[in-house]
């Protein structure tokens, strides 16, 4: 509460303007901030005639109890809706490569907290879920970008490189161009979404650029089944660095970076202005959860790109 009593002084710039927002009295807010102080023992506003300015120590304090205070209220909400969640369907699309990333069994997780909600969770490539948001067969998803994201709400969560994977162990010395690369056999999955698939996007485009086209030898849904012919010699391929943490991933490939790094780019997304269902809200507070302690792990590789009160705000829009 006292962290709470500190952001509405900074925000509302008086004692009596945070109290009519957190609904107390002022001298209850002006006693938790001197609490707060004398716990500190720093001074963390300077008391004007009538506003409050933020000290140095204030101003550094603001930050961290923004997350704090983001954090606290992601918790709570989890805990109303453990109580809450008597029934439904929660809806989620997931990326082909979401196990990757979501070490944890995230419907597992989330049936053995909320027994009476029925899950349906969707993995297919990232351009298949992103058009059944749009058209509301799924309430909400977690992508790779980039998409059609006419209509939708589109947060970056995190990224993860994607690298040139081979056989040939001189090709991946350095780091490869992206001539060199289209100049190769290739073997590429994901056949079924070749054009609009979100890597092959960022490799038909980078190709464009100078002057090369992505023509593939070898096509198959699975990367799996790729991984296994680069293995045998039938050309090069791409892989996202999590991929190469995997158990998926063959012992005698190579990998190297692209000469202008490559990223697959996870993203929560929704129908723009849509209000998810509490069932879905906390689905995507799960995958949150799972994909930051993916990050803490020995072989986390995803850079996590926003913070806790980012993906507050996104499931209240």
């Amino acid at each position: 509460m006292q962290l709470q009593a500190f952001l509405a002084a900074a925000t509302c710039g008086t004692f009596t303007a945070a109290a009519e927002e957190l609904g107390m009295s002022q001298p209850a807010i002006s006693d938790l901030i001197r609490r707060l102080e004398g716990e500190l023992g720093a001074k963390l506003f300077v008391r004007g005639s009538r506003t409050l300015n933020l000290t140095s120590a204030g101003e550094q304090l603001l930050p961290h109890a923004e997350q704090a205070v983001a954090s606290a209220a992601l918790g709570a909400q989890a805990v109303r809706l453990q109580v809450e969640l008597g029934g439904g369907t929660a809806t989620f699309g997931l990326l082909r490569n979401a196990d990757f990333y979501l070490n944890a069994d995230l419907a597992k997780r989330f049936r053995t907290r909320y027994p009476n909600v029925r899950v349906r969770l969707v993995g297919q490539n990232s351009a298949e879920t992103a058009s059944n948001i749009a058209n509301g067969v799924l309430e909400a998803g977690l992508v790779t970008l980039p998409i059609d994201d006419t209509g939708m709400d589109v947060l970056p969560i995190a990224r993860d490189e994607v690298v040139f994977v081979t056989s040939d162990g001189s090709r991946a010395r350095r780091r490869i161009s992206i001539g060199a690369f289209a100049a190769g056999p290739l073997v590429l999955y994901d056949a079924h979404y070749a054009t609009t698939d979100p890597a092959r996007r960022q490799l038909n485009d980078r190709a464009q650029l100078v002057g090369e086209r992505i023509d593939p030898v070898v096509e198959v849904e699975y990367l799996t089944t790729a991984l296994s012919l680069v293995e045998e010699g039938f050309g090069d391929s791409i892989v996202c660095r999590a991929a190469t943490k995997s158990t998926i991933m063959p012992d005698d490939l190579y990998t190297a970076s692209f000469e202008e790094p490559m990223f697959d780019t996870l993203a929560f997304v929704k129908r723009r202005g849509q209000v998810l269902s509490p069932a879905t809200r906390e689905l995507v507070r799960l995958a949150w959860d799972a994909l930051c302690a993916y990050q803490d792990t020995p072989h986390g590789t995803a850079e996590i790109l926003v913070e806790p009160e980012d993906v507050q705000s996104f499931l209240e829009r």
